[in-house]
């Protein structure tokens, strides 16, 4: 089987497999995304989902947020991890979405990289879902690793295995390929032990060969 035809049937079994894909975290606009995406690093979403409400609650606009004491904000994300940074780089970021944007998230991937705490992963996050736009493919720790095992990249850097991906990867898929395999990570595809058994990829994947 050609390469291109092998990588070609993943997608299409992904896309069969998790048609539903999509992102975990709750959010009801652009600002409460952003602060969802922020808090998720190093973070589960289901631990990022039980501390928003309190903080969109306290703080439910950029302005809010952006004169709001670090040790407030401190105390309501702490149990995201890394809570101080994170406060730091909120409080920053939507001092900058005020001063520059009118209170607005921007909708770039130049304007949000200009953000604290908003990297590529970050920001293609917030283009697509927020505002449906399609500028590149996010790459966490889920589909750093199911790229490696599917052979879809051999790069360890996330910005390179995005590079990769947008090359095999349809862009009318792009927005959805990341939540395809984050979904197969979590429920197949595991870091320490795979369900490789129970897997529709197994045919087509190189992590099996490599055990052999």
């Amino acid at each position: 089987m050609k390469e291109a035809e092998r990588i070609s049937k993943i997608l299409e079994i992904l896309k069969k497999e998790y048609p539903d894909a999509k992102i975990a975290l709750n959010f009801k606009n652009p600002y409460e995304l952003l602060v969802a995406v922020v808090l998720s690093a190093q973070c589960t979403d289901v631990r990022v989902n039980k501390v928003t409400p309190q903080v969109f609650k306290r703080f439910p606009d950029p302005k809010s947020l952006s004169e709001a004491e670090l040790s407030e904000i401190e105390d309501l994300i702490r149990s995201t991890g890394f809570f101080r940074n994170k406060a730091k780089n909120l409080k920053n970021a939507c001092k900058i979405i005020v001063e520059k944007h009118g209170g607005k998230v921007p909708d770039t991937m130049e304007e949000l990289l200009n953000l604290p705490g908003i990297a590529r992963k970050s920001a293609n996050i917030i283009l697509y879902n927020a505002y449906g736009k399609v500028a590149g493919i996010p790459v966490d720790t889920h589909v750093k690793r199911l790229s490696k095992r599917l052979g879809l990249s051999k790069e360890k850097d996330p910005v390179k295995i995005e590079k990769d991906l947008m090359k095999i990867v349809p862009k009318e898929d792009w927005g959805k390929i990341s939540y395809r395999l984050i979904d197969h990570g979590r429920k197949i595809c595991t870091a320490r032990k795979p369900k490789c058994e129970k897997c529709p990829l197994f045919d087509l994947c190189l992590y099996p060969k490599e055990l052999t």
